[in-house]
């Protein structure tokens, strides 16, 4: 007791600016080199050829290659080609929350359970416009400065669900309509699954279960001893599973994506298909739009391509096991199937207004 009273005095006497200046230095900086610049000039190729690349499950095919040994590693080598230099952001960022921030400060912000807490996390996602695996380290990192489940689920969706970049692209690649459909249905979704997630947890779980609480050498010690041993443990826990579930995925992609006939091309049948397919499936930041494109050119209606521009970014199966350590399984299961439902919902809802 007299301990963790000793270290929240040194807390309050320490002088973290320099910490947060660094934070926010090493954060813009990232974001502009990997994010913000790319897609900027990404943004006038969108606008010109009304496209920003081909589908990356499929290429210029109307279906993906056969499941092998082959399809699994292409994927694999085509997928971290997009995604490493934001991996490498989201483990330095996931890191560094941890080492340079005070612990009150993400628990006063983020660390309630209510709406307010929820959407500011949602809304601080939306300009880092991380895809959900490239960003696990970073809910990883609050979750262990004690945010709540809630807004750390809603920072976590507000990345790719409502990135504003893809939804450009989106307008000029798809259609504007298309676009606000996604704002509308992605604040529905990054804000109503962060809220009610807090529901499906107690103080208790929430508090002690799923995070650590040592705060011992926090306000003094070595810095970079402390950025690597909350470093490591992040590489450990993400980085294995995470490129094992891409190589799964990789190679059974035509199975999630199978050709789909006319008569079921705009069914709800194909809707709910392609929203489980899109929640489980794995694409860099912004790949549903190439992908939706190049199924639609083939025949695929706009129910079932909604229902994936929906799915594909928010969750998927890596990205899920790459944060399980800080939240109890029952949230991560209510996550899931709330973005199946909410996939299913809205491509019904594309086929009776669009």
């Amino acid at each position: 007791m007299g301990g963790d009273i000793e270290v929240q005095m040194n807390q309050k006497t320490r002088n973290y600016l320099p910490y947060v200046l660094l934070l926010a230095i090493i954060f813009l900086v990232g974001v502009w080199y990997v994010k913000w610049n790319p897609y900027y000039h990404k943004a006038f190729l969108a606008a010109a050829k009304h496209s920003i690349g081909d589908s990356i499950v499929s290429g210029k095919a109307a279906a993906p290659p056969a499941p092998s040994w082959t399809a699994a590693w292409n994927y694999t080598i085509t997928y971290f080609k997009a995604v490493w230099q934001a991996i490498i952001l989201g483990l330095l960022l996931g890191s560094l929350v941890q080492v340079l921030l005070p612990r009150n400060w993400i628990y006063k912000i983020f660390g309630e359970t209510n709406v307010k807490s929820t959407v500011l996390a949602g809304v601080a996602g939306i300009p880092s416009m991380m895809c959900t695996c490239c960003s696990a380290p970073v809910v990883v990192g609050l979750r262990q400065r004690k945010a709540s489940v809630g807004a750390a689920l809603a920072y976590w969706l507000g990345n790719p669900v409502l990135n504003p970049a893809t939804i450009i692209f989106m307008g000029f690649v798809l259609s504007w309509k298309l676009a606000l459909f996604r704002i509308v249905v992605g604040i529905i979704m990054v804000f109503g699954i962060g809220y009610f997630a807090n529901h499906f947890v107690n103080d208790k779980e929430t508090m002690e279960h799923f995070i650590t609480d040592d705060l011992t050498g926090e306000a003094q010690g070595n810095l970079f001893r402390q950025w690597i041993k909350a470093l490591l443990p992040l590489m450990r826990d993400t980085l294995p599973a995470y490129f094992i579930v891409v190589v799964i995925l990789g190679a059974i992609r035509a199975w999630l994506f199978p050709a789909i006939g006319t008569e079921w091309a705009d069914s709800v049948l194909a809707v709910i298909g392609l929203a489980i397919a899109g929640t489980l499936f794995i694409i860099p930041t912004a790949g549903e739009v190439p992908i939706v494109q190049s199924l639609m050119a083939f025949g695929l209606g706009i129910g079932p391509g909604v229902a994936l521009l929906m799915t594909l970014p928010a969750v998927s199966l890596p990205s899920l096991i790459m944060v399980k350590r800080v939240f109890p399984k029952k949230v991560l299961l209510f996550v899931t199937g709330a973005v199946m439902l909410i996939g299913i919902i809205s491509g019904v809802v594309a086929m009776l207004i669009f």
